[in-house]
């Protein structure tokens, strides 16, 4: 009887695979945090210990509201921090992909193809503590807030300031991906007015000169050995030398990181088939893409949504030429395609068919995304 019972069981789960799916996914998720935990973090640490003690400088915001709490900063909050943040992301990503999807049966390729994708939270989690994530937070909270207010507009700049205090790349990896969340939101649905017309140009200036100021201006103005005796100073263990040995990228200028990118350019664009296999291994969902665009009421905005992406991945490929973490690049232009995805939901249109779940090349597919336990931060895997 029992065996008969088992043998029942282990039908309905292989009649729902996707579902298993969604259950491995959380597994392998769980795997890399353990093994994260175990890994020294070695630059998310040191931007726990920055603050503005000497000034107004690149890259301190988080640490510098630590520093309202913790006089001296223990390695476990590195992972207290990042792991509430990965959470918090989470669930808000459930939150926005049932509203724009739904949970049912017929959704769940599409919720394995983004939520499980290795570009996605299993690749933050594997760079738990970095600032990438932050930028993904924020454009997720405006994808669920209301949109119809220029207040939407001030609350999206507000956004961009605060990723561009946390790290001067969000300029070019997560800011445009909210402008074009606050063009598809609020101004193709609300139209262009004086006043959101003006709040927008506004924003833009703004934005563009806090990232001038920070790129240009925010580096340290003190010797290396007084920053490095200061961080010292905040360190829970300071024998823990160690994870002190990035220090010097706040004083590394734009020709430096110029000059490392290239350095490391021909090795790294080995990794480019594999990139490519990755990206084609989300084929269903990329096709689901094509068709929520082509079903776009309006034609107009088809041409908006099209010139966003390219936009989008313009400002990836100039990040592409300045800092060598091509890992980490690749899985936050695909982060920044599956939320624009969200975006375009939120237009009027055809209603367009997920990808079907009784398809095996979809499963083949969702199977070895799934198994795929993350991208990494410089070269694959």
């Amino acid at each position: 009887m029992r065996s008969s019972e088992r043998g029942i069981g282990l039908r309905a789960i292989l009649k729902h695979p996707w579902r298993l799916m969604v259950a491995v996914n959380a597994a392998v998720m769980f795997g890399v945090f353990l093994h994260k935990i175990m890994l020294p973090p070695f630059v998310p640490y040191i931007h726990l210990l920055v603050d503005y003690q000497f000034g107004f400088i690149k890259r301190a915001l988080i640490g510098a509201l630590v520093s309202l709490f913790v006089a001296r900063v223990p390695v476990w909050l590195v992972f207290a921090i990042g792991g509430g943040v990965w959470l918090i992301a989470l669930g808000l990503f459930v939150l926005l992909f049932r509203r724009s999807f739904g949970l049912d049966d017929r959704q769940m390729p599409l919720l394995v193809l983004m939520a499980g994708s290795p570009f996605f939270f299993k690749n933050f989690m594997h760079t738990l503590g970095h600032f990438d994530i932050y930028g993904c937070l924020f454009a997720i909270v405006l994808l669920l807030i209301p949109a119809r207010s220029i207040l939407f507009v001030a609350a999206a700049a507000a956004a961009s300031l605060l990723l561009i205090l946390i790290h001067q790349i969000h300029f070019l990896m997560y800011v445009p991906t909210i402008a074009v969340i606050v063009v598809l939101r609020h101004y193709l649905i609300g139209g262009i007015t004086r006043q959101n017309a003006a709040a927008g140009i506004a924003a833009i200036a703004g934005v563009g000169a806090l990232f001038l100021a920070v790129q240009f201006y925010g580096s340290m103005p003190v010797p290396a050995d007084r920053f490095t005796d200061h961080l010292r100073g905040r360190m829970a263990d300071p024998s823990r030398s160690d994870l002190l040995s990035f220090a010097y990228i706040w004083y590394q200028g734009l020709s430096q990181e110029l000059h490392d990118t290239w350095a490391r350019m021909p090795s790294n664009l080995l990794g480019i088939p594999v990139f490519a296999l990755l990206i084609w291994l989300h084929t269903p969902l990329w096709r689901y893409f094509s068709d929520a665009v082509r079903a776009l009421s309006d034609q107009h905005h088809r041409r908006v949504v099209i010139a966003a992406i390219v936009a989008v991945s313009f400002g990836y490929l100039i990040i592409f030429a300045v800092v060598f973490d091509y890992s980490r690049w690749i899985s936050n232009w695909a982060v920044c395609m599956f939320l624009i995805l969200h975006a375009v939901k939120m237009l009027p249109g055809s209603p367009v068919a997920p990808p079907a779940a009784d398809d095996r090349r979809n499963q083949l597919f969702g199977w070895i995304v799934t198994l795929i336990p993350r991208v990494g931060i410089v070269r694959p895997f």
